[in-house]
């Protein structure tokens, strides 16, 4: 069964998926980052530049270096070759979730965010998973 992990209250939830999603890369851990187009994009552009001394390699899911690159992002899961951890930056649950080892879940301080963050908690705890909580913050 999926080992889901909430990563809550963090503030800034790319910025935070940035920093988690270097640390299971720099554990040698294939990653599948989940978005909508827009946030994917904006994702993409903040893991080039969140830190100076840091590279994290990453591509689009159809990029043909996609099955030797360890970070790939997706704007949904139909052709991703990583099925070890997916981080869920999309406010839905991810279709197809239950093919990874894990699913890290990121949800910032908006509004929008905690609603749809709430109905994905619920969604997985009425399917009978355990879920992980890490709160950030106070």
């Amino acid at each position: 069964m999926t080992r889901i992990d909430f990563h809550s209250n963090v503030g800034d939830s790319i910025a935070y998926a940035c920093r988690l999603v270097r640390k299971a890369y720099l554990s040698g851990e294939p990653i599948v980052v989940l978005a909508e187009p827009a946030r994917l994009a904006a994702f993409d552009e903040q893991l080039w530049t969140f830190s100076p001394l840091d590279f994290v390699p990453h591509c689009m899911a159809g990029s043909p270096l996609a099955a030797e690159t360890p970070v790939v992002l997706a704007a949904n899961l139909d052709d991703v070759p990583h099925h070890r951890i997916l981080v869920n930056l999309s406010m839905t649950v991810p279709p197809q979730f239950a093919r990874f080892e894990r699913l890290l879940e990121v949800v910032g301080n908006e509004e929008q965010e905690l609603v749809a963050g709430r109905e994905r908690y619920r969604f997985y705890r009425d399917r009978g998973y355990a879920l992980n909580n890490y709160k950030q913050g106070a």
